[in-house]
């Protein structure tokens, strides 16, 4: 799609739809529109456009502008709107628009630029909001927006937030491609060729394969994979933007998980294609960050395996040794993600890494606790868990910290093993991040879990049913804010 600015007054805006996004009340019309746009404003808003959150309706323009119809959107009370009401405003207009079957859309930044808000958080609303994941589907759906054009005075400022709202919306498009991918065509093998895709220049690919990963002594990953016919595959990328000391992520890559041995229930089974969310989200960053030069020093992991329950799967009972030598007893193969993460962990302290942030749809609990609202967090640094609590505030992909108390360590301490791979239901949203704490030791580190809100059963505003993508856009912030 086409992105422009156009430096145009609304009336001038030649286009299939002309988007005014408006607050509540009749304060939402400015005095340099056209006067049949004026008159139409007044008459539309007195009776049947109130301006509420969300709200938008599609009407006839003038014939004597150049827009062929205007989309009402509306941002809800004046004072009170928000980047995220923007956002939202996006992706409810440019779905709307889609579905009328509108090409060229222009969007007036009056409003927006009034309230202080850059009318690019509008763009990254529609962007993110006309997603759509067809290719399975024998019925083509022609509608497609193609072009967007902000009504706005240029500037450098403007041209380079449209550029990096471009990079972050194709990013999570094509992390949540990967997520909505079935698993018969999303096997670690199918993963590594995404990541492999990425390759540029500035960014190196690696994959271990299952051999490699036996020399370096991961038994607990192995041990995860062990019940597949599916190889292993650990994919190691690196981007080198800076002389510095990298900053590492690692994303749960269970491209399905059954449960294994301890299996799951069969209802909703099928999602569980989206276990590795946070292997995708990984690869969504790195994609940006390249595409971008953005300047750090980078390094992404991927421990991608399917865990099923085959003849040669791991059992509850058994116990591995880890890379660092820790041995864990495995209470539960459907506690997985840790033990794939463990040795994820262990292997990046090997870069002396300035910090290292995983994310993992881990636990169920951390859906029972925060829904699809939040996404838990624990971490070893206040510097770190700061930085990523205020990048989910700006870019709504909020945080919540959860306490790392010394007391969680009974939960995973083990009685014929150095650990457990879990210390049951209680505090288990906790006690799972303990357990990667004892592999992470001083290195800065956090964990995100991502279990309640990597999937969307209910579309949002500006994110369609199915995978959210959730954690790309944080994590950017938070790489773009770094020091």
């Amino acid at each position: 799609m086409n992105i422009h600015t156009k430096n145009l007054n609304e009336g001038e805006a030649a286009c299939d739809a002309l988007v005014l996004p408006l607050p509540e009340g009749k304060a939402g019309y400015d005095e340099s529109f056209p006067p049949s746009l004026k008159r139409l404003l007044k008459r539309v808003i007195s009776r049947d456009f109130r301006g509420k959150l969300n709200e938008v309706m599609l009407v006839p323009a003038p014939d004597d502008i150049a827009p062929e119809r205007i989309l009402l959107a509306g941002l809800g009370k004046k004072n009170e709107i928000t980047p995220e009401r923007v956002r939202q405003a996006g992706g409810k207009s440019a779905a709307a628009l889609k579905n009328a079957g509108m090409k060229r859309i222009c969007v007036s930044s009056r409003v927006l630029s009034a309230s202080g808000i850059s009318p690019t958080v509008f763009i990254e609303g529609s962007l993110l909001g006309i997603y759509t994941f067809r290719k399975y589907l024998h019925e083509k759906d022609n509608r497609e927006i193609d072009s967007i054009t902000l009504l706005s005075a240029p500037s450098e400022e403007l041209q380079k937030s449209l550029r990096w709202t471009k990079a972050v919306v194709s990013s999570v498009s094509f992390a949540r491609d990967l997520i909505n991918t079935p698993s018969n065509d999303m096997t670690p093998s199918h993963l590594a060729r995404a990541a492999i895709s990425l390759k540029s220049s500035t960014l190196v690919v690696k994959v271990l394969e299952k051999k490699d990963i036996m020399k370096l002594g991961m038994g607990s990953y192995l041990s995860v994979a062990r019940g597949s016919h599916e190889p292993p595959k650990f994919i190691i990328l690196e981007y080198k933007g800076a002389k510095a000391s990298p900053l590492v992520l690692i994303g749960k890559s269970v491209t399905f998980d059954s449960g294994g041995i301890s299996l799951k229930p069969s209802e909703g089974m099928e999602k569980m294609k989206y276990d590795m969310a946070g292997g995708a989200a990984v690869l969504g960053i790195v994609k940006a960050v390249s595409e971008l030069k953005m300047p750090v020093h980078l390094i992404a992991i991927l421990p991608a395996t399917e865990n099923l329950p085959g003849g040669a799967a791991a059992k509850p009972g058994d116990i591995v040794r880890a890379m660092n030598g820790k041995t864990i007893e495995i209470i539960s193969t459907d506690a997985e993600g840790r033990m794939t993460l463990a040795d994820a962990i262990a292997f990046a302290g090997r870069y002396k890494p300035k910090a290292i942030i995983d994310i993992a749809t881990l636990t169920g609990a951390c859906s029972i606790a925060f829904g699809n609202g939040a996404i838990a967090m624990m971490g070893n640094n206040r510097e770190l868990i700061d930085a990523l609590k205020k990048a989910g505030e700006e870019t709504h992909e909020r945080v919540w910290e959860m306490p790392l108390f010394d007391e969680y360590k009974e939960f995973v301490k083990g009685d014929v093993a150095d650990l457990k791979n879990t210390g049951g239901k209680n505090g288990s949203l906790i006690s799972s991040a303990y357990f990667l704490y004892e592999f992470a030791e001083n290195t800065p580190w956090v964990h995100l879990d991502i279990a309640g809100t990597a999937w969307v059963d209910k579309e949002k505003p500006y994110t369609p049913k199915g995978a959210s993508g959730v954690g790309v856009r944080l994590i950017l912030n938070f790489i773009k804010e770094l020091k």
